[in-house]
């Protein structure tokens, strides 16, 4: 018998166990019968003729050629997940043999690696132009779930996969060269051990927003927050036969059909969740969160499909070329070089070459497209109830603001600091004639400025660095009392077994004691309406932004009730509240998730209203605070239009605080999941109330992924402190206190009052 007739054999016993993984039943096509026929024929194989078996594998091929016709034209989202996790499935140690010429793998290699689920190697890739071949040198970077899957746990990266990831991303913006990303994971790992699961993508996605090198990615398995760590890019390929999802459709059925710990989810329960959550490639194209998909294979590219692996190769490079020429300043030359790469699709061939180098102006106007398409993803997914005379004032308003805050904060002042600085340096000089002249120069420049404004401040900040914040005197005006102190009863704190706190009386509790408890300092959650009667000046607060509204994005069957029953409690229309405020005659701008509307989620609202007060705060130089109530992470229902907030907040932090500006993070309660992993977890300033949670992921997620038990504090603020994710605990008593100390003693000059 001929080696080729055992290798067609073997290759039907493949497809068939494929298509058998896929359908996840021997009944559909007889997948059973087939199989029983393929394992009949291996054991008559020398026993039967040549002819004989030729026949038999004829019908087969065919056979199987049919079933997989049948199986891809009606393809659900939940067999497309079976099949991005099959182990056949193509991995990114194939893609690093077949479409680079050579690489070098960076930061270990296999099991001896930093983390072997994250690789990244320095590799080279060509193209031939004209008889004549071109070489690009490139970082890849990507998942790695295949070769050695008893130590990649299946593409799951830990925090100092992604914190390698990061240092290799920084030495090829060194470099200058692009960056290839490859995305296969079900999600990141997700432990808080130092630097922390949500602390490091967070990190990722902040130097993503401004890395001034060329950056393409291919979308094969997206699994929420642990994509996005090396997704954000300039464009965004996504496999025909992948899926992008919130949430794995097992994680979203657990939700929705409170699923208890341990129990296994409804078959059906999971095919519904997988169809709701929009997760492929032809449901993510028109939410514009991906920019192109690659067409993959009859049922998906697999390991052996290197006809496909030539395709990718010329996919990848064309999508450099287009972000490299979309940076050009000859628009005829990159019409043309794109019509010519066009024209080139049907045999994978090039008839120009491209120099990937960019240079000082072309890196700017790489990033400057950068923020502006992520800017874009997920507007239109939110209801903004204005007529058009609204749109019209508004866009009047934003103008003039920007003028007005460019010409007092840019200019003026800026001029001022100068001619400042000169007469100090000549009055310096010890001449008494000089300094009788500058003087009343230098007091009128301060008058410009508001020079009694910054002599207060200077005495409030001398005053406010005595002894701490027990010694404070000042009058924090009227208390807000909690509607929960209207109960006439007693509570008992959680730790009176531990401390032998006494009950306390809920009036006291809430009220005189700001719901903390005065032996041990638990503090027991208060309504969101407590922080904003009793953080900010009186009367200060001015709500803006209002108008937008969460909706159902993606049509998710369901979900246009629960909005409506939210909107209908709360009186509001989305989880985040944007506004003007004071503390001790400092104006700021505030971005406040709180938990009574879908449990503090971010979806598109939430993520529009953040980016338009991030901009907002940058033009009129205030700082900005984020008071995080509560939140429960992005909200699943809003699918990837959800999980792109991640990285669209994180650019316009990114560009606030690259503008000069001082952003403050401050959690409360539970902080959870993809806002920390994103635009809290960025900031260089995060707090937490005492008695608050802060994580990437709750308990039971963490249980059933790496099936281990975690200690009761695991996520708690002072764990969080010990671990450097945040830089300070404040008693809920002195957060007004400890805020305007911030205020005064943190970040740059740019700020208005500085």
């Amino acid at each position: 018998m001929t080696p080729e007739i055992n290798k067609r054999l073997s290759q039907i016993e493949l497809n068939v166990q494929y298509l058998l993984d896929i359908k996840e039943g021997a009944e559909w096509g007889n997948l059973g019968d087939l199989m029983e026929k393929v394992r009949r024929l291996k054991e008559e194989i020398y026993d039967r003729p040549e002819e004989s078996i030729e026949a038999d594998l004829a019908a087969m091929e065919e056979t199987v050629s049919f079933l997989e016709d049948r199986a891809e034209k009606s393809l659900t989202p939940d067999e497309i997940v079976r099949i991005v996790r099959n182990p056949q499935r193509i991995t990114l140690q194939n893609i690093l043999e077949n479409v680079y010429d050579s690489y070098t793998e960076l930061g270990g290699m296999e099991d001896c690696n930093i983390d072997p689920s994250m690789v990244v190697a320095k590799a080279t890739i060509s193209r031939r132009v004209k008889g004549h071949v071109y070489v690009h040198q490139v970082m890849v970077i990507g998942h790695e779930k295949g070769h050695g899957e008893e130590y990649r746990n299946g593409g799951c990266t830990r925090p100092w996969g992604n914190e390698k990831a990061l240092r290799y991303m920084e030495v090829a913006e060194t470099e200058g060269i692009p960056i290839h990303f490859y995305v296969f994971t079900p999600g990141a790992f997700p432990i808080e051990d130092y630097p922390g699961a949500a602390q490091q993508i967070a990190r990722n996605l902040y130097a993503l927003a401004k890395l001034r090198v060329p950056i393409v990615s291919l979308i094969s398995e997206g699994g929420s927050g642990g994509a996005e760590a090396v997704g954000m890019s300039d464009i965004r390929l996504m496999l025909s036969h992948g899926y992008y999802s919130v949430i794995s459709p097992e994680g979203a059925a657990a939700i929705e059909g409170k699923i208890k710990e341990g129990e296994k989810v409804p078959k059906d329960l999971l095919t519904f969740c997988a169809e709701q959550l929009s997760i492929t490639a032809q449901d993510n194209l028109p939410l514009k969160t991906i920019d192109r998909i690659v067409q993959e294979p009859v049922l998906g590219a697999r390991r052996d499909d290197f006809a496909f692996l030539r395709q990718l190769r010329y996919e990848m490079i064309r999508a450099t070329d287009e972000v490299v020429l979309k940076t050009k300043s000859f628009r005829t030359f990159r019409a043309y070089a794109i019509k010519q790469e066009k024209a080139a699709e049907r045999n994978y061939e090039f008839d120009i070459y491209i120099r990937w180098e960019l240079t000082e102006g072309e890196e700017e106007r790489l990033l400057r497209l950068r923020s502006l398409k992520y800017r874009k993803m997920g507007q239109g997914f939110y209801n903004e109830s204005v007529t058009w005379p609204d749109k019209v004032f508004k866009k009047t308003e934003d103008a003039v603001l920007k003028s007005y805050y460019g010409l007092r904060y840019g200019l003026i002042r800026h001029h001022h600091k100068q001619v400042k600085k000169v007469i100090e340096e000549v009055s310096g000089e010890g001449s008494v004639f000089l300094r009788k002249i500058s003087s009343p120069l230098i007091s009128a420049y301060d008058f410009i400025a508001n020079s009694a404004a910054k002599k207060q401040l200077r005495i409030m900040a001398a005053s406010s660095t005595a002894s701490g914040a027990e010694e404070v005197t000042e009058d924090w005006g009227d208390t807000y009392v909690s509607p929960l102190a209207n109960e006439d009863r007693t509570v008992s704190c959680p730790n009176a077994r531990k401390y032998g706190c006494l009950d306390l009386w809920v009036p006291d509790l809430y009220g005189e004691f700001c719901g903390v408890c005065q032996n041990c300092g638990h503090h027991f959650p208060l309504e969101y309406q407590w922080y904003l009667q009793n953080l900010f000046d009186r009367g200060s607060i001015h709500e803006f932004n209002g108008h937008i509204g969460s909706i159902n994005a993606i049509g998710y069957q369901g979900f246009e009730n629960k909005i409506r029953r939210d909107v209908i409690k709360t009186g509001r229309t989305s989880a985040m509240i944007t506004f003007h405020a004071r503390v001790e005659g400092i104006s700021l701008i505030v971005a406040m998730l709180f938990n009574d509307f879908r449990n503090g989620t971010v979806g598109a609202a939430e993520g529009d209203k953040f980016v338009r007060a991030c901009e907002k705060a940058r033009i009129m130089r205030r700082p900005f605070l984020a008071y995080i109530h509560a939140t429960g992470g992005i909200r699943i229902q809003e699918g990837t239009v959800g999980v792109v907030q991640m990285p669209k907040c994180t650019m316009a932090v990114r560009e606030y605080i690259d503008s000069g500006g001082l952003y403050i993070v401050v959690y409360d309660n539970n902080s959870y999941a993809g806002p920390v992993a994103s635009f809290l977890g960025c900031s260089p300033y995060q707090f937490a109330i005492r008695s608050s949670k802060i994580g990437f992921a709750g308990p039971r997620v963490i249980r059933e992924t790496t099936g281990e038990d975690i200690p009761p504090d695991y996520h708690s603020a002072q764990k969080a402190l010990a671990r450097g994710h945040v830089q300070g605990i404040w008693d809920r008593r002195e957060f007004r206190y400890n805020l305007y100390k911030c205020l005064l003693t943190m970040g740059g000059s740019n700020l208005y009052y500085r």
